[in-house]
């Protein structure tokens, strides 16, 4: 069973709908012990990065736990920020550290939000993304972006170079909506419930 995290961020119900889609058992749940008993952890997200506070208080370490123990995590979007150190959208609010840096707004000379359909460059190696092509289009809605790390398994352009999706061990990221992606993005999701 994959617990989808409900942490008061946007964007739970299409990521469970896709993954109905693909057959895969999954629960939107706060409970701590239904996340400790899953299989696989996603942490989803639309909106600001200060949503973390209450994934910070009530549920930050059944989730570090579960990571610990090799459960696969998927963060998604500002599920994916938050496995960065912070964000200065929230400078107060921390992140859960598990990759270096910080995530940042897009500069002042591109239109933010980042919103619509953007091509990813896939690095070799990925088991999230194995079998997607590179540069695929994915569909964004985001103000701030993840750095370039050596986790970065896929970046995309806008103002600059960003992490598109990072990968270490049972732990994964994607600034893009694997939800929201088409034939892509499912593959994105079923790659990650085989794992």
């Amino acid at each position: 069973m994959i617990a989808i995290v409900d942490y008061g961020a946007g964007n739970i119900s299409s990521v469970k709908k896709a993954l109905t889609h693909l057959g895969a058992k999954s629960e939107v749940t706060s409970d701590p012990a239904v996340i400790a008993a899953a299989d696989k952890i996603i942490v989803p997200g639309v909106g600001h990065f200060s949503r973390c506070e209450t994934l910070n208080h009530h549920l930050r370490k059944p989730v570090l736990d579960a990571i610990a123990q090799g459960k696969p995590f998927l963060g998604i979007c500002v599920g994916m920020q938050w496995l960065f150190s912070g964000s200065t959208e929230a400078p107060e609010t921390p992140g859960a550290s598990l990759f270096a840096g910080e995530c940042a707004r897009f500069p002042a000379t591109v239109k933010s939000p980042h919103v619509g359909w953007n091509q990813i460059d896939i690095r070799d190696g990925s088991r999230l993304l194995r079998g997607v092509d590179d540069k695929v289009f994915v569909y964004y809605t985001h103000s701030y972006r993840a750095p370039m790390t050596d986790a970065t398994v896929a970046s995309s352009e806008y103002g600059g170079e960003f992490s598109a999706a990072v990968e270490r061990d049972n732990v994964f990221g994607v600034q893009f909506h694997p939800e929201k992606s088409g034939a892509a993005g499912l593959k994105i999701l079923e790659n990650f419930c085989a794992l």
